[in-house]
């Protein structure tokens, strides 16, 4: 069992680095589907999990390659924080149904966006990617209200931060897809959790030995994933991406269905 919690958090840590998530997107159905745990004290254990730096060794390899932008990634971390309160005190008090299928139709447009599919269907040439133009500098402020929306998303459900985040990043500020993972990661350090996870604690949810072995296992996925990342050629990057955002879609719709 607990060699299974240590290999959930190598997998999550995978694709933190590789996507710039939290890496709850496969801590919290895995809690649920394989070790039992309801909803609520899966949210807490994958919140508590990413608490500590976990991700610290696939900063580092993004920051050697020139990817994080530390400004724009302190921004968010000030709006993950806040964002997270609200977050958890939703996911205690409230039916989540609604804003996850809300939230799984904002990913597949993103999705959408990355294939490329309306240039498919109408047949016409694609417009200039993310990585083709020159990123946009924008008002502090709205860095901040980005980092809310994701705080308040990996708030009610456990995962999800980076998930915002970086389309975000791409969409809005034109941000290269492989710096908008890291810009995202980076911002993830901080405990921008905490306020999530002592809400969700003093309601009585949380596996903190869980938690503890998960956050091992993430450190040295991290790497390995961000190592993945940085050698996939960007236009690869944004399709590998777009088919996760697809599943995780398709994952939100059918769990809170």
């Amino acid at each position: 069992m607990l060699v299974a919690i240590f290999a959930l958090g190598v997998l999550a840590g995978v694709l933190s680095g590789l996507f710039g998530i939290g890496g709850g997107i496969i801590m919290v159905p895995t809690l649920i589907a394989l070790f039992g745990m309801d909803m609520l004290n899966a949210n807490a254990t994958s919140l508590a999990a990413m608490l500590l730096p976990v991700g610290v060794l696939g900063v580092i390899t993004y920051y050697k390659a020139g990817y994080i932008n530390l400004k724009d990634s302190l921004w968010l971390s000030l709006g993950l924080f806040a964002g997270s309160f609200l977050g958890g005190e939703l996911a205690v008090s409230v039916n989540v149904s609604l804003l996850s299928k809300l939230y799984a139709a904002f990913l597949l447009y993103i999705a959408a966006g990355y294939l490329n599919i309306p240039a498919l269907i109408f047949k016409k040439k694609g417009t200039a990617s993310a990585e083709d133009g020159e990123r946009i500098s924008r008002a502090f402020w709205t860095y901040i209200a980005v980092g809310i929306l994701a705080g308040i998303i990996a708030g009610m459900f456990g995962k999800g931060g980076g998930l915002v985040i970086v389309p975000m990043l791409i969409k809005f500020y034109k941000y290269n897809p492989k710096a908008a993972t890291a810009t995202s990661l980076a911002a993830l350090q901080l405990p921008v959790g905490l306020p999530s996870v002592m809400i969700y604690a003093e309601s009585g949810y949380l596996n903190l030995s869980y938690a503890g072995l998960m956050a091992i296992g993430i450190v040295a996925g991290v790497f390995f994933g961000s190592k993945l990342a940085l050698n996939l050629p960007a236009a690869t990057f944004k399709k590998v991406y777009a088919v996760f955002l697809v599943g995780v879609s398709v994952f939100m719709v059918y769990k809170y269905i």
